[in-house]
């Protein structure tokens, strides 16, 4: 799979991607998995949107990702809000921490870059014995106007074309949102799939809220800066002019979860 460049849109993730419903952890909360005190590896983490969140409920987590970008302004959301979540440079594939010491780890909107059969060794090296990964993806969901509007102005000037990100583009075939060829992978590397399931929310967008979220999209992860602008810039324009200058969207999202435990 080809190389993929997130740093240009670390900033567009901070705006843009805190967007992790309550509802996401009430679920698994239900369903028996707590996480205050937990050594919890965040695998993929980019500025940290779930990093901080797990850290909020008092788990002992550290946030793992390749970008140092991400990194960056990850370290620079720590400075600014005074907290002390350590995030360590490293991949899924090789992720340099300690064998046999994490009680889960966590993998959101991210699973989907990795090198999976690498990947899930790695994970099984770091876990706990009967350690859970829990493996979670969203997004929006198409229908409401706005997404509309920015899927046109998109293929306007990326083309009609516009694959799913990342492995997802290779998959013909869906469970609960995963490519059905990951579910035999988890079992084949050790993995016992415990629960999967789907959470409806939704979240409210100005319109410049929605350019960031957009461009934070993986189509314009290698784009040269000056066509991103562009783009943004056309897409605002379009958005002013559908919708009103102060008009906000509420767009209808989907979050799908599979919990897994290794054996």
């Amino acid at each position: 799979m080809a190389k993929t460049n997130f740093g240009q849109a670390a900033k567009s993730y901070t705006r843009s991607r805190d967007d992790i419903p309550v509802s996401f952890f009430e679920s698994l909360n239900l369903r028996g998995i707590s996480f205050e005190g937990k050594k919890i590896a965040d695998i993929g983490s980019g500025t940290g949107t779930l990093t901080r969140k797990l850290k909020l409920r008092k788990a002992d987590v550290i946030g793992v990702e390749p970008s140092a970008e991400m990194l960056d302004e990850a370290v620079r959301i720590n400075l600014a809000r005074f907290e002390d979540i350590p995030y360590w440079h490293g991949t899924a594939e090789e992720t340099g921490l300690e064998p046999y010491h994490f009680d889960m780890v966590t993998v959101f909107r991210a699973w989907h870059w990795f090198n999976r059969e690498a990947a899930l060794k790695e994970m099984k090296r770091i876990l706990k014995p009967m350690g859970k990964m829990i493996i979670a993806d969203s997004g929006f969901l198409p229908g409401s106007l706005a997404v509309e509007a920015a899927f046109e102005v998109l293929e306007s000037h990326l083309g009609q074309n516009l694959k799913p990100a990342g492995s997802k583009a290779e998959s013909r075939q869906r469970i609960n949102g995963f490519p059905v060829e990951w579910f035999a992978e988890w079992q084949e590397n050790g993995f016992e799939l415990r629960d999967f399931y789907k959470l409806d929310y939704e979240v409210m967008f100005s319109n410049e809220e929605w350019v960031d979220r957009i461009m934070s999209l993986s189509y314009f992860s290698g784009a040269p800066a000056e066509k991103r602008a562009d783009i943004s810039s056309l897409l605002l324009k379009r958005l002013h002019t559908q919708f009103g200058a102060n008009e906000s969207h509420t767009i209808p999202h989907a979050c799908h979860v599979c919990i897994l435990e290794t054996f």
